[in-house]
């Protein structure tokens, strides 16, 4: 099949649908198949940083989100440079710029499009506005709006599922959660002396006890209530360090917050770090905490865990098939239960390593061959169905704005060179590992 991903957003942002098209993506290319994935530039990015066949569009910065970009540029040229790619599904993970750009291409060309709901808007109007401008309700219009207008819908949980059905949304929708390529954070993966030197790196001691903090640094995310319990656990374990690795624009927000209740000294922001070193990230921490409820997916619960981290995480029905409370994580209701929560995760060493080890092999589920097989069956029972978009004529496109434009798509290849199937093999090969 010739796949095309279209998105909004992916590396060298940090967050899960990042990591959700990646790997998809690679899995798929190794069983053989041809995926495109289309997504704005990023000046981060650097000549050979894409490991996969990405073409990224001229892009402007969100100013409302930080280390975001949005594509802006929709031209005939780029449309039949698509095109030419003869697609048999589109899949798009986000609903703006590129999303748009993939719907587009699956109303002209009468080619299927699937799309995966990753993100629940009604927790992001805040953004835009302060929340004045777009009310969750209306957010919660276009949700249901644009999956009604996908031939599929996928749901990373079921949480996301019974959110979409709300919505008034009558597609199919698939439950496929997202696969872990648990390699990638292993804890046998590292060297002890590796860590010790990252350790040392932030000025943290081999026996510094730290709560480690993965993601995406956003309001929604809750890290606030994580950082409000440290004045409490600092009373019993003064060397205590959070550390907080990602990018967001809260982190100023934050870390005026920590100062305020007097932990400032405690709490690290590291900034968003590459794709390939989160792994080691992971090793620092003695537990995983997070307080979000917003997620639609739980990814880097998962990837502590396969990390080996005893995870503690407030109690949500988007983690409910990840971590079982006392089994595989330890789960709060109340705010005023996490102090002492963290406490006996970081101080019972008995209770640790048995969170450790049965979260480590639970994720051994979740496995990345489980995931392109669903996504795999979806797309060609589409195919099957014989239910494609009715064909229609294309509207005008907006115009390409400046010449700086016009010259970000003309170095989009005029000759499609397909990406190395070897490259997606090794980036899943330690899947068949142990």
């Amino acid at each position: 099949m010739n796949i095309g991903i279209f998105s909004d957003t992916y590396f060298p942002q940090l967050n899960g649908v990042a990591t959700s098209i990646r790997t998809l993506a690679a899995a798929l290319e190794k069983r053989g198949h041809h995926v495109y994935i289309f997504t704005p530039s990023d000046p981060r990015c650097h000549e050979g940083y894409d490991i996969l066949n990405v073409y990224r569009l001229p892009s402007v910065p969100v100013r409302f989100v930080r280390d975001y970009r949005a594509g802006y540029v929709f031209s005939p040229f780029l449309a039949k440079k698509i095109i030419d790619l003869n697609l048999d599904i589109i899949h798009t993970q986000t609903e703006f710029c590129l999303g748009a750009l993939g719907r587009f291409i699956s109303t002209t060309q009468g080619i299927p499009l699937v799309h995966t709901y990753h993100t629940m808007y009604e927790d992001y109007v805040h953004y835009i506005g302060g929340g004045h401008i777009i009310s969750k309700e209306m957010a919660r219009d276009f949700s249901g709006i644009y999956c009604n207008k996908a031939t599929a819908v996928i749901a990373p949980t079921r949480k996301t599922e019974q959110l979409l059905k709300s919505y008034g949304v009558t597609k199919p929708i698939s439950v496929i959660p997202t696969g872990i390529n648990t390699s990638n954070f292993r804890k046998d993966k590292f060297k002890p002396e590796e860590i010790l030197e990252l350790r040392a790196s932030l000025g943290l001691k081999a026996d510094t006890p730290v709560i480690i903090s993965i993601g995406r640094i956003a309001k929604e995310k809750s890290i606030d209530v994580v950082i409000s319990a440290l004045p409490k656990l600092i009373e019993k374990l003064p060397d205590l360090k959070m550390v907080i690795v990602g990018e967001g624009n809260e982190i100023e927000n934050l870390g005026k917050f920590a100062d305020s209740i007097g932990v400032g000294d405690h709490v690290l922001f590291t900034g968003g770090k590459p794709w390939d070193e989160i792994g080691k990230y992971y090793q620092l921490g003695n537990v995983f905490c997070s307080a979000s409820v917003s997620e639609t997916q739980g990814l880097t619960f998962a990837e502590a865990m396969a990390a080996g981290v005893p995870v503690v995480a407030k109690k949500d029905e988007c983690i409910e098939n990840i971590i079982d409370d006392n089994v595989t994580g330890m789960l709060f209701e109340s705010n005023d239960e996490l102090p002492e929560l963290l406490y006996r995760v970081l101080t019972d060493q008995t209770l640790s390593s048995r969170l450790s080890q049965a979260s480590v092999e639970a994720m051994k589920a979740l496995s990345v061959e489980s995931f392109a097989d669903n996504v795999e069956n979806l797309y060609q029972r589409v195919l099957n169905s014989g239910e494609h978009p009715r064909k229609i004529a294309a509207p005008a496109l907006p115009l390409v704005m400046g010449v700086k434009a016009v010259k970000g798509i003309s170095k989009l290849p005029r000759k499609l060179v397909h990406h190395s199937h070897q490259k997606a093999a090794e980036l899943l090969s330690s899947n068949k590992e142990k």
